[in-house]
């Protein structure tokens, strides 16, 4: 028994190392290749408090794709601790960037399961800013949605009626990259509590998810926006019918 136990506790330091490798390979990497020049720009752009250290997003990708090669995580616990760790231990925005970018890694796709769900609420409550929600909502809590229909749905409608606008612009845009495999119902659902609302980020979400299922569905998109044209902002619906316009489907704004 004592045996067993030295090897499990053998076992678990090897991986709390694995992962304090990683997140220590992370920082220097990425403050190798920062650019600081470039920081005060991006920062004002994002009008973030948090300070940046001066990367573009490919560079950032690369730095991401050698570490985290490098750096295997073997199990979900510690995948998700080691997410949250980097997020949570960010001194820069970039490495907020780089937890997203952790928890999307593919090499982790069989640990997307319910079980993460927790931890990606928390980087869209936290953030709370545009640029990590328009990627956690559609990559990560998408494909949860994806894979857990009845679950995630539930959660979603949820999310909707939350007084977090950012969950609540989660819930709107989920479903970006499904294309034919849309649930319009649920979008529509997600929409509700939000269509009178005059903040501009659920306007511009509303406007985003109807636009982008207008590519698969141009029909249904239309009809909607027309049944609900005097709830819907000018905004939504301009941004929503854009590229309908643009391609003759239709020749103004319903």
């Amino acid at each position: 028994m004592k045996r067993l136990n030295s090897e499990s506790t053998r076992e678990g330091r090897s991986r709390l190392h694995s992962s304090t490798a990683l997140c220590r390979a992370l920082r220097a990497g990425l403050r190798e290749r920062a650019d600081p020049e470039l920081a005060p720009g991006m920062q004002a752009y994002m009008k973030s408090e948090m300070p940046y250290l001066g990367l573009r997003a490919p560079t950032l990708k690369a730095v991401c794709r050698q570490v985290f090669s490098a750096h295997l995580i073997e199990t979900r616990k510690r995948w998700i601790d080691t997410v949250l760790a980097v997020w949570r231990g960010a001194e820069h925005r970039e490495e907020r960037y780089v937890a997203i970018n952790l928890a999307d890694y593919d090499a982790y796709d069989d640990f997307q399961t319910l079980e993460a769900l927790p931890c990606y609420e928390e980087m869209i409550v936290d953030g709370a800013w545009w640029d990590y929600i328009d990627a956690v909502a559609p990559r990560l809590v998408g494909r949860l949605l994806m894979r857990y229909p009845d679950d995630m749905r539930g959660v979603m409608l949820e999310w909707a009626h939350s007084p977090d606008i950012w969950k609540r612009r989660s819930s709107i845009i989920c479903q970006l990259k499904f294309k034919d495999a849309t649930d319009f119902d649920l979008i529509q659902a997600c929409i509700e509590p939000s269509i009178d609302h005059r903040e501009f980020f659920l306007r511009k979400a509303i406007a985003w998810a109807l636009r982008e299922y207008a590519k698969t569905e141009p029909d249904a998109v239309i009809a909607y926006i027309r049944e609900n044209a005097d709830r819907l902002s000018p905004f939504s619906k301009k941004q929503a019918v854009r590229l309908l316009i643009r391609s003759g489907r239709i020749d103004a704004v319903p």
